[in-house]
């Protein structure tokens, strides 16, 4: 599929940050297509991370959920999503038809990831599907390992608060070892490099550490693609989500993002390569909102 590939796939604020962390001009396997391991893998999962953006264009992150198939791809240049955020998703009003939107899917498991950056080309009652503009698979580190099954939830009215965290968010981010993080492009970028993408972040519990309502994100040795940390050079708008799977419950976060590139720490393990900050605007906690428990070591 080399003929899928794209030739300038980073917009200015992804190669603004690649220049900062003194990675040299490349060309990555980023592609305008899904190639077929992308499209066999899209149906083996119970969960997809989607971003799309609010009304002022700030992204919002959320999980789409359904039974393996539910994410499948007719042709190499769409998947369809046969699912919709819960009706009480912040996300949920937004998915349109024309909106551009990130996802990425990922099992915990194998810990094998792939995103997909595209449109919106329909959106009904009974999903949505995407064109694909950006396929492009990363690397597994960083990814704490866990079986997920379906598990019976009662979900609980959502809250939705203000830069005053309440208590219960702060807990799950203190504990959190996975979050979601959605960025966006910014106005500038043009053709296949615009647009909102979702990628994964993790690291042992507490790797992500609250200080009021800033959250200090440690960036470690990745792809070398700076996808979000570019994202966040052109547009500092970002957004958030995570799910305690032993609760369901669910937290989804929009903030303000700014990058310290001076702030390595080697001494830590896996060794920090910079620090993101993240301040926090606002929120959603929706108690049993996730669908997912992870499977008993015996089970």
């Amino acid at each position: 599929m080399d003929g899928d590939r794209i030739p300038t796939p980073f917009h200015a604020g992804e190669l603004q940050a690649q220049a900062m962390a003194g990675i040299e001009p490349f060309s990555p396997p980023i592609r305008n297509r899904m190639p077929d391991q992308h499209r066999t893998f899209f149906p083996l999962l119970p969960f997809v991370c989607v971003a799309v953006a609010d009304g002022g264009g700030w992204p919002l992150a959320t999980f789409v959920q359904g039974p393996p198939g539910f994410a499948h791809s007719p042709d190499p240049a769409r998947l369809e999503v046969a699912a919709l955020p819960a009706a009480d998703d912040p996300a949920r009003e937004r998915l349109a038809a024309g909106a551009a939107v990130g996802l990425l899917g990922i099992d915990l498991g194998t810990r094998r990831r792939n995103r997909l950056n595209g449109v919106l080309a329909r959106v009904d009652g009974a999903g949505f599907a995407v064109d694909v503009a950006q396929s492009f698979g990363n690397c597994p580190r960083y990814i704490h390992v866990r079986a997920l099954v379906p598990a019976d939830r009662a979900p609980g009215p959502a809250t939705a608060f203000g830069a005053d965290v309440p208590a219960r968010a702060r807990a799950m981010l203190a504990a959190a070892t996975t979050l979601f993080v959605a960025s966006a492009s910014g106005a500038d970028a043009q053709g296949a490099a615009a647009g909102l993408d979702i990628s994964h972040r993790g690291g042992p519990a507490g790797f992500a550490r609250l200080e009021g309502n800033v959250l200090s994100v440690p960036d470690y040795a990745g792809n070398r693609y700076f996808n979000t940390l570019g994202n966040f050079v052109a547009n500092p708008h970002a957004a958030i989500v995570l799910a305690d799977v032993a609760t369901g419950d669910v937290l989804q976060l929009q903030g303000v993002v700014d990058v310290d590139w001076t702030a390595a720490q080697p001494e830590r393990v896996p060794p920090v390569e910079r620090m993101w900050r993240f301040r926090i605007v606002r929120g959603w906690l929706r108690p049993g909102a996730f669908g997912l428990a992870e499977r008993a070591p015996d089970a």
